[in-house]
């Protein structure tokens, strides 16, 4: 099982090289990050973007823009959809965003005619983080989709919270649904979605997994915190996957851990035909390289 970042990278090293393609590849933190995805053999890379844009900044950079096939493209929501077409010919494997703004980037993903999301799919984002004082891999959803996921949006998440663990080797994770209290509180409807999805685990609905909710957060990590308030759990100080509520929960736990508590973190749109890397600005090169190599660990 895999149980840091890095090690990603050598599962992915055993498989053939996904064809990833980048929408308006035109700043310094993308190019480095699929610079060096191309030199450790994860991925052959096709860029689209302005041509000239992408030479000045690899020779800043000292990146060899030979190494890539570069399409000439400069108007950012063109790029998205030559790359979003690209993915669904069948032409790439792994859709991700450059210099383009996030809501563009999803437009393009959504896209009707030839769009990468299922009829009637459900689009949702996964992030694994890897925290200094955490002992294994976290996974975490939804950060940056759904603002506030329904009951049937839930059952989807926990699906791919589930299969992307798989993907790091853990077949049988623990996920926690989490809520404000690890009580059964009728008056909180993120407690009665919890203990629904709860229930379901239990009856095999969601698949091969050991979950528990409600759970508090702190109870859902630490062993401590479920012994001082006498819980009983097969999940609590364990968790693997976590659930939150809404998008504010999740992205507000997201930013904490990345800022306050320096984890590293891998992410990915998930729901869609093909993995879809969505990465911040402001994330480290490291963890951009990260969140390519588990698009093309997951990738079919």
């Amino acid at each position: 099982m895999i149980t840091k970042l890095s090690q990603i990278i050598d599962a992915v090293l055993s498989r053939p090289r996904k064809r990833l393609v980048v929408a308006y590849a035109q700043d310094s933190h993308t190019l480095q990050s699929v610079g060096e995805a191309v030199d450790r053999g994860i991925v052959d890379a096709t860029l689209i973007g302005d041509p000239a844009e992408i030479g000045r900044i690899c020779r800043e950079e000292g990146i060899d823009e030979g190494k890539f096939t570069i399409i000439a493209e400069s108007v950012d929501v063109k790029c998205v959809a030559m790359a979003v077409q690209m993915i669904h010919e069948g032409k790439a494997d792994i859709l991700m965003k450059g210099l383009v703004s996030t809501d563009k980037y999803m437009r393009g993903i959504l896209n009707k005619e030839y769009g990468l999301v299922p009829p009637k799919g459900v689009l949702s984002h996964v992030v694994v983080l890897q925290l200094p004082d955490y002992p294994r891999l976290l996974l975490a959803s939804d950060v940056a989709v759904i603002p506030a996921p329904e009951l049937s949006q839930k059952v989807a998440i926990a699906k791919y919270l589930i299969r992307t663990a798989e993907a790091l080797g853990n077949d049988n994770p623990r996920m926690a649904f989490i809520a404000p209290s690890e009580q059964m509180l009728p008056g909180i409807p993120s407690c009665v979605d919890a203990a629904i999805l709860a229930k379901m685990a239990d009856r095999g609905q969601l698949g091969r997994v050991t979950a528990d909710g409600p759970l508090a957060l702190d109870v859902a990590l630490f062993e401590e915190a479920a012994r001082t308030k006498k819980l009983t759990s097969p999940v609590a100080g364990h968790a693997d996957c976590l659930l939150f509520p809404n998008l504010d929960a999740a992205n507000v736990f997201f930013k904490s851990s990345t800022k306050l508590a320096h984890a590293e973190l891998a992410g990915m749109v998930v729901g869609t035909k093909a993995p879809c890397v969505l990465t911040s600005r402001d994330d480290s090169k490291a963890s951009k390289l990260y969140s390519i190599a588990l698009a093309a660990l997951s990738a079919r």
